[in-house]
């Protein structure tokens, strides 16, 4: 190819998401797909199961205690799932766990078509589903190191983000119109045939076996997850900013709150504030061709948090709905930036016998910070108002991130794309 015909492509990665990583790696590509499709399945399903729980008992109580019944086994089995990924080989164990999701999904159809209906045997699916997700996220994160090298990981990464939140956007409104049409069976049943792209997927895979020591124990430890992570203050750093955002300016308890009381809204309304960071965070990940000439992730991860903090403050400062949407996407598009770099961050910075262990406390901290988060708005919000709480608590995250900065600042140099050989001896990019 001439010059002339490679600038376009070029230039257009500055702005759109990078495809690299789909152009260079077959199996890279077809697990990208496959996850994709299959996310935007378990987003139907997830949606369905909160109505059908509502359809049977008519309690909001009875819907949250879904949450509550994923949540448990998700950070029970995160860490455990995160030990058995750098114990086995990855591949086999993302099959295993991806078709014990399938089944489940095949499950619930079939109970939906026989007029099955009974609320302990819905809380019964979501709590063996949520084992899956956990034995299932941090082998295939632990598989795109593997797949990649290490300078297209920022770039696949964004393309990850982009993979969450069509989930999240277009699998509850999809499973909404399913439901409304044709049933819960139809979402459920669409949910488990999209599994067959991710199995295929996999099935693809060569064998991904940690890359361990033939003297190393044969079965990996948490504990030694967790004193790894205790060496490495840089990677620590990326779970506490996490935390900054996730447990000080998380307002998502209070949309319901905020939609009548500053925007006299209703349950639409509510809609439009969950949906708004959702879509700053897809378009985070469509815009995201930049992210690859940044060097100095851990400063981006500080700023990116920082600029999510600031946005909910603004937010909270807000009482017309479309300025208030706006920061909300703001800081949606602001948590994918931290997010791309935070994952990269632990795919380069860890060896590969360790990537599955670190993984899965990734999945606790996030699966538990955003509760924690709403039980501090709400509570704040209760003692004081909603405004407090969400303006007070976009502040305590900014002011977090400078202490951390203060406290921590490392000025090493991060393995970007010209000192990725360096990766192995650099502990991260600050």
């Amino acid at each position: 190819m001439t010059a002339d015909t490679e600038a376009p492509p070029r230039s257009r990665s500055r702005i759109l998401a990078d495809l690299t990583p789909l152009r260079s790696s077959a199996h890279y590509r077809r697990l990208w797909f496959g996850n994709t499709i299959s996310w935007v399945g378990q987003g139907m399903t997830s949606l369905a199961i909160s109505l059908q729980v509502y359809d049977i008992t008519g309690s909001s109580f009875s819907v949250g205690l879904v949450g509550l019944f994923s949540l448990v086994p998700l950070m029970v089995f995160g860490l455990y799932g995160g030990a058995i990924a750098d114990t086995v080989d990855r591949r086999k164990l993302g099959l295993a766990s991806a078709t014990g999701s399938a089944v489940l999904s095949a499950g619930l159809a079939g109970a939906a078509f026989a007029g099955f209906a009974h609320v302990w045997f819905l809380y019964g699916i979501v709590a063996l589903q949520s084992v899956c997700a956990a034995l299932n996220a941090p082998a295939r994160s632990s598989m795109i190191p593997r797949l990649l090298p290490p300078e297209q990981l920022a770039a696949a990464n964004a393309l990850g983000s982009i993979t969450l939140t069509s989930g999240m956007l277009l699998g509850p409104m999809l499973g909404g119109l399913l439901v409304g049409f044709a049933g819960y069976q139809s979402a459920y049943t669409i949910d488990a045939v999209t599994f067959a792209a991710s199995l295929y997927a996999m099935w693809r895979l060569p064998s991904m076996l940690p890359d361990r020591d033939r003297t190393a124990a044969k079965r990996a430890s948490v504990l030694d997850g967790f004193r790894f992570l205790a060496t490495r203050p840089n990677l620590r750093m990326t779970f506490f900013t996490d935390f900054c955002a996730m447990i000080l300016a998380h307002p998502r308890a209070l949309f319901p709150a905020v939609a009548v009381l500053w925007y006299g809204g209703d349950a639409r309304t509510t809609g439009l504030l969950v949906a708004a960071p959702a879509l700053g965070a897809l378009l985070g990940g469509v815009f995201s061709g930049w992210l690859g000439r940044v060097h100095r992730h851990g400063l981006a991860i500080l700023l990116a948090v920082g600029a999510w903090g600031a946005a909910i403050a603004v937010f909270g400062l807000t009482r017309q709905l479309w300025l208030g949407l706006v920061f909300l996407a703001v800081a949606g598009c602001a948590d994918t930036v931290s997010m791309v770099f935070r994952n990269t961050m632990l795919q380069v910075a860890a060896p590969d016998e360790m990537r599955g262990r670190l993984q899965g406390v990734f999945i606790v901290v996030v699966a538990g910070g955003p509760r924690l988060g709403d039980f501090l708005a709400g509570t704040t919000a209760d003692l004081a108002s909603p405004g407090v709480a969400v303006v007070g608590g976009g502040v305590a995250c900014v002011v977090a991130v400078m202490t951390v900065y203060a406290v921590f600042r490392v000025r090493s140099e991060m393995p970007g794309l010209k000192t990725v050989n360096r990766a192995a001896r650099a502990d991260a990019t600050w």
